[in-house]
């Protein structure tokens, strides 16, 4: 209920009527178990053997080596990723776009130099640092303006998150993570989809 409260906060900001809110969230909710399909990169890397199996062999010229295929998936999740980063774009036809790239721009380098790439794992970023930089940096923009400052901070922050923590890091990633690589993969709690929700809420 908490939850809906807020996303019912959220969409009025946004420019939608209040009862669409609890269709959005049910549509992220959903959504997050969607991955859609957008690339993929097989590389081949070089594997060294353990000591194990060298001390097994009694004679060798150097240290030998093997070299396999890693497949690597990259998807967009529909939930954490291409709703939050639809409902952004919207906000271009009600906010300027000059200042949601303004934000969006200040927000992808904070996200860029916050997060972290861990490996088996993915990004990791404090949940509050975008919110708080999208939040503060509209505020400052628009003198105050909750009407414009709320969409404002939407647009630019999932944007922004959306750039700096994932787009810009997903090289990093590709090279030391096979497997499939959800962008907004965590859904409804990804950091983009947070992000944008936060931002509203604290503006």
């Amino acid at each position: 209920m908490i939850t809906l409260d807020a996303v019912q906060v959220a969409t009025a900001k946004l420019g939608f009527a209040p009862d669409v809110s609890l269709l959005l969230l049910t549509l992220i909710v959903v959504g997050s178990t969607i991955n859609i399909h957008l690339y993929e990169r097989v590389s081949k890397i070089t594997v060294i053997p353990d000591l194990e199996q060298l001390r097994g062999l009694r004679f060798f010229w150097g240290i030998p080596l093997k070299r396999i295929e890693q497949k690597t998936i990259v998807a967009l999740n529909v939930g954490g990723g291409l709703i939050p980063t639809l409902l952004a774009l919207y906000q271009f036809t009600r906010v300027s776009p000059l200042l949601i790239l303004l934000v969006a721009t200040v927000v992808t380098i904070v996200s860029y130099y916050s997060a972290q790439v861990v490996p088996g794992i993915g990004i990791q970023m404090n949940a509050l640092i975008a919110p708080l930089t999208a939040a503060m940096t509209s505020i400052l923009l628009t003198a105050g303006s909750s009407a414009t400052a709320a969409p404002l901070a939407f647009a630019g922050g999932v944007l922004g998150v959306l750039i700096g923590a994932d787009l810009l890091h997903l090289p990093q990633i590709e090279r030391m993570t096979p497997g499939i690589l959800s962008i907004g993969g965590a859904g409804v709690f990804d950091g983009i989809a947070l992000c944008g929700l936060f931002a509203v809420l604290l503006t």
